[in-house]
């Protein structure tokens, strides 16, 4: 199931939740315990239902976000050595570097003109 669904399906239900408690706290204005306990339970539902959102999304945390920043940070040294991405007006999205490298410096697999470049 996409994730998006099932967050939309919490929101609601934590919106209804919520409306629900309304009439609820005017109703309870006298007892201040019972108000207690109504915020106590929707408290507890609202954990149960970010717990379970959390569980659902782990396998794609796992699976997708995880490799993808351990990917980044192989490619990407130092994020300060870095400007902030900018979009061109074609759309590419572009990251400079704030000092651009020497292309007749040597990398560690040997000079610049030596290694193909990866496109």
């Amino acid at each position: 199931m996409p994730t998006y669904l099932t967050m939309k399906h919490a929101a609601a239900a934590l919106f209804t939740l919520a409306l629900g408690a309304a009439p609820a706290c005017a109703q309870d204005q006298d007892d201040p315990s019972r108000l207690r306990e109504g915020w106590g339970l929707l408290s507890e539902g609202s954990r149960m239902i970010l717990e379970g959102l959390a569980d659902e999304m782990q396998p794609f945390v796992d699976e997708q976000l995880v490799p993808f920043f351990t990917r980044l940070t192989d490619l990407i040294d130092d994020v300060a050595l870095y400007e902030l991405p900018e979009m061109l007006p074609n759309g590419d999205i572009i990251i400079r570097r704030r000092e651009p490298l020497d292309p007749d410096a040597p990398d560690s697999e040997g000079s610049a003109t030596d290694s193909p470049i990866d496109l």
